[in-house]
């Protein structure tokens, strides 16, 4: 039998993360956090960009009129279709950082931060409207990682990595209430981080330290892992023709003796089907 996965772009990622295609540019999205940039990918041609952000970069997403929104050290910018910056929401704080993000199918944000230093309850999930207002989950959180909605855009799936969990909630116009555990991980399998979400429901998890991706069912039941060959993948996401393969992002940083392909941008042909994005509508 084959290998699931194939390599789709060899590179050195220090912190590589949040995957997202970009229909309209028939591209996939990606970042190295700790090297402040943010990369594309078109499968179709091979062809490659690589833009500086001038400071961590936790995501990117693709804007409805051309650009990009970056969630950032300090806080939410905006690049347009010529690559102008501007903010959108300025929010520094000392020793903490932007880390993964969505675009909800509503047009807004989803933007997670942590404190660089890991600390408990460090951390923040907010929503981010197009026009910039910003309303903060009050829970507490320490690392903000993966978040996705189902298919019919009633549930919110949510990864706060310490608990070593996947949560849910409920979604409810602008507001999400209801939070409980959707899949529990047990202890010594890796730290859940970033996620996707397919088109039959089930929900991907990349684990950190656990050389996989696992798929849960919609009722919670782990059906399906996908062994890796790096020791830190950190998110998926479904792109190209059909939105059929499973690109997965990875990490090298904090690896003594590194797999040659941490880092590197891998991808799971045919791996399911995904669900198409939302660009976001600021």
């Amino acid at each position: 039998m084959s290998r699931a996965w194939e390599t789709a772009v060899r590179e050195r990622a220090r912190l590589g993360e949040g995957p997202t295609w970009d229909a309209a540019a028939r591209r996939l999205i990606w970042v190295d956090i700790l090297s402040a940039r943010v990369h594309t990918y078109d499968p179709s041609t091979g062809r490659r960009t690589v833009m500086a952000t001038g400071q961590h970069v936790g995501a990117a997403k693709p804007r409805a009129d051309g650009g990009l929104v970056v969630n950032l050290r300090d806080g939410i910018g905006l690049y347009d279709t010529a690559g102008a910056f501007s903010w959108l929401v300025s929010d520094p704080v000392a020793g903490r950082r932007g880390n993964d993000a969505a675009v909800a199918p509503d047009g807004a944000l989803w933007a997670g931060t942590m404190r660089y230093d890991e600390a408990a309850d460090g951390g923040t999930l907010s929503r981010v409207a197009p026009d910039g207002t910003v309303a903060r989950l009050p829970d507490t959180v320490t690392i903000s990682n993966g978040t996705g909605w189902s298919p019919d855009g009633r549930l919110m799936y949510y990864v706060d990595t310490p608990t070593l969990r996947i949560d849910v909630f409920d979604v409810d116009g602008e507001r999400i209430h209801g939070r409980r555990p959707f899949a529990t991980v047990p202890s010594g399998q890796g730290w859940p981080d970033g996620l996707t979400v397919d088109a039959d429901g089930c929900v991907w998890v990349a684990f950190w330290d656990g050389s996989a991706l696992r798929r849960y069912t919609p009722d919670g039941r782990l059906d399906r892992t996908v062994e890796l060959p790096v020791r830190r993948p950190t998110a998926c996401a479904f792109g190209g023709p059909g939105l059929r393969d499973l690109y997965v992002t990875t990490a090298r940083t904090g690896l003594e003796a590194p797999h040659p392909l941490s880092g590197s941008l891998l991808v799971l042909p045919d791996a399911g089907r995904g669900l198409p994005g939302t660009p976001f509508a600021g």
